[in-house]
């Protein structure tokens, strides 16, 4: 643990700092450029100053995922933590919402009081400065001291925080947080976290024994227990359509679903599901055909943040066009309706910084254009080069 007077001139210079209307490159380094940057963000959010916790979702998420799954597996060694740390630790989903608590006697009352709990929403653009949301936006492992925290009412604790990376993937699929009391600080918090969340990630592997990844966005690729599984565009389709159809399809469906009216006979499918069988085994079944494994994609991430108002998570995801390829009915609706709810969530995104990213992977985006051009001051030189893109367009 850290001498108590050190932590004291800890706080009172990281005030001095937070007064500080414009702070020197120096000034920045010793604060730390992510929590500097935090503060910007959490400062053009327009945060109530008087919010005192974070709101809660409406509803408490119902979906068993393989984090939830994985969290099961090693929530009496968490809560263990807590208890002998006298601290709360948390679980969030990739939008900062908590999944999962426990909490030390300690700090139960403090969690309570502030929503730091199953349902509390710790996004930054809600409650501002928060580890839960740092360690998501910096995709590392981080420590918010004290009156580095934006809201108030929790500038008095000291927070741990580290993404959780799904094995397989190799997808941030969460973040776990330990926290407690400023005055308990100690320099191997950061260690602690990361160590909880290879623990999720070692249990997570464990749950996902027939688990089959479908990437759709830039090069599709079919990965199952985090191995590449070498499948042709059309059998790739095939997987995309029954992901996302988990009821399964009969024959028939199917091939209305993949080729539409092409004249493509029945049995050209046939053989496709045979060749499918052949590689996959019993992870393929017929009568209705459905898939055996447990089943995720980049695509149904998206959907999934979309679903949870997880804008800048949902555009991360989309790294090109879902199967720009293919030709399935099916599959080009479903990528003209999931274009149709992105660009909705583009227009109403209100951080440049989240537009300027989406654009870096994806530059024939005008809608992330336009919605830039209302964001940036005219005054701005990049937003000139805006309009003359768009003029030249």
């Amino acid at each position: 643990m850290i001498n108590t007077q050190a932590l004291i001139q800890q706080r009172d210079q990281i005030e001095r700092l937070r007064q500080n209307t414009s702070l020197s490159s120096r000034q920045a380094h010793q604060l730390g450029q992510s929590i500097v940057s935090s503060w910007q963000r959490s400062e053009m959010a327009s945060i109530p100053t008087d919010r005192y916790a974070a709101p809660l979702a409406k509803q408490k998420s119902t979906e068993q995922t393989a984090l939830h799954h994985a969290v099961t597996m090693c929530q009496d060694e968490l809560k263990r933590l807590a208890q002998q740390s006298s601290m709360v630790v948390a679980i969030g989903d990739v939008g900062s919402t908590i999944v999962w608590t426990a909490s030390s006697g300690q700090m139960q009352s403090a969690a309570e009081r502030v929503h730091f709990i199953q349902g509390g929403q710790w996004r930054e653009e809600l409650v501002g400065t928060n580890a839960l949301a740092l360690s998501l936006k910096t995709k590392q492992s981080c420590c918010v001291f004290s009156n580095e925290h934006f809201m108030s009412s929790v500038q008095d604790w000291v927070c741990y925080a580290a993404p959780i990376v799904d094995p397989y993937s190799k997808q941030i699929v969460g973040v776990i947080d330990l926290s407690t009391t400023w005055n308990h600080h100690n320099s191997l918090g950061l260690l602690a976290a990361e160590r909880c969340a290879s623990i999720i990630q070692t249990a997570l592997i464990e749950t996902q024994q027939h688990h089959l990844f479908i990437r759709a966005f830039s090069i599709p690729q079919v990965l199952f227990n985090g191995k590449i599984v070498v499948l042709t565009p059309r059998q790739i389709e095939i997987l995309t359509i029954l992901a996302l159809c988990p009821q399964g399809l009969n024959l028939e469906a199917l091939h209305q679903a993949l080729y539409g009216e092409r004249k493509i006979s029945m049995g050209t499918l046939k053989a496709e599901m045979s060749h499918l069988r052949e590689i996959l085994g019993n992870l393929l079944s017929s009568r209705p055909y459905r898939l055996n494994a447990q089943v995720e994609g980049d695509f149904l991430q998206v959907e999934q943040a979309l679903d949870a108002g997880y804008t800048e998570t949902a555009l991360n995801l989309c790294k090109g066009v879902f199967l720009t390829r293919t030709e399935s009915p099916f599959l080009m609706a479903w990528r003209d309706c999931l274009e149709s709810r992105l660009s909705d969530a583009i227009f109403k995104a209100k951080d440049a910084d989240i537009l300027f990213k989406h654009l870096a992977h994806s530059p024939e985006a005008f809608d992330a254009i336009e919605r830039l051009i209302e964001l940036i001051p005219t005054d701005n030189p990049i937003y000139q080069k805006l309009i003359r893109y768009i003029d030249e367009r």
